[in-house]
């Protein structure tokens, strides 16, 4: 059973982690804006069985909401996260640290993402990635990990991510872990604590709507006729408004008009105040 520790300052992980480097340790890093659910767990869980020391960050990250957004209002609950990290036996430390830690006075450095980063959430969310690539990158150099474990549930953070490693030369290999979910199939989220009961019931039809457009596609039908149809699906469910459903390549996010490679639906709807996230390998 570990030792749970928990550090503010980014000098003092650093000197929690030389000894365990020293040693010859293997170090994972599972980033996190806290608000902890089961899909974290299983994330940290995963790190636990690929590492020898496992570290999560918490931090809800300014720079990649936008002003309309949910910053202020997201949940910040810092000593349930811990009790539950705790509880796992899978943690060594967390990092905890505040914006002003992270983004001291004077802080003027941004990164701007392409590739993987273009359409999709950049369409509705421009800021996004690049307030989660600065804050990424600053974790993976405050920590400099041999693995960092991302959820493939923003499956576009994560090929993003893998993008922005691979440019920048930083030594982590970055491994995506299987999306876990509600009995009716609803991906985890720290959002859906904002859906109201009739919501939830909603919510819980994205997943259903995403493989059914799996089968159509392993079975041979148009993608663009898919897509279009699965759209519909999702309005007459309930969703008030579908940002996008779409079939995508696996590694480059590039559109398919057919499958003649590895492939992945993804989809982004909102109801009432609630954004949802999804997608399935095909």
């Amino acid at each position: 059973m570990k030792t749970l520790q928990i550090t503010p300052s980014i000098s003092q992980l650093r000197r929690q982690l030389t000894p365990w480097r020293e040693g010859g340790a293997r170090i994972a890093l599972v980033p996190t804006m806290g608000a902890l659910h089961n899909g974290h767990l299983s994330l940290v869980r995963h790190a636990n069985l690929l590492a020898q020391r496992v570290v999560v960050s918490i931090f809800v990250n300014p720079t990649q909401f936008a002003p309309h957004e949910d910053f202020a209002a997201y949940p910040r609950t810092l000593k349930p996260d811990c009790d539950k990290l705790s509880d796992t036996g899978a943690v060594d430390l967390v990092f905890s640290p505040s914006p002003e830690e992270m983004y001291p006075p004077g802080f003027a450095t941004g990164l701007t993402m392409g590739g993987p980063a273009r359409g999709l959430e950049s369409d509705f969310r421009p800021h996004f990635f690049g307030g989660v690539a600065t804050v990424v990158a600053k974790l993976l150099i405050a920590v400099m990990p041999d693995i960092a474990i991302f959820g493939e549930k923003d499956y576009q953070q994560l090929l993003v991510v893998r993008q922005l490693t691979r440019d920048l030369g930083l030594p982590t290999e970055i491994v995506g872990a299987p999306i876990v979910r509600e009995s009716d199939g609803l991906a985890l989220s720290s959002r859906n604590v904002y859906l109201n009961s009739g919501e939830r019931l909603i919510a819980g039809k994205l997943n259903r709507v995403l493989a059914e457009a799996c089968q159509r596609l392993r079975e041979g039908e148009a993608v663009t006729a898919v897509e279009t149809d699965s759209a519909n699906a999702l309005r007459l469910a309930g969703f008030d408004t579908i940002d996008y459903i779409t079939v995508r390549d696996a590694h480059t996010l590039a559109p398919l008009n057919q499958l003649e490679r590895p492939a992945r639906i993804l989809a982004a709807a909102t109801v009432g105040k609630t954004r949802l996230i999804d997608n399935m390998e095909i």
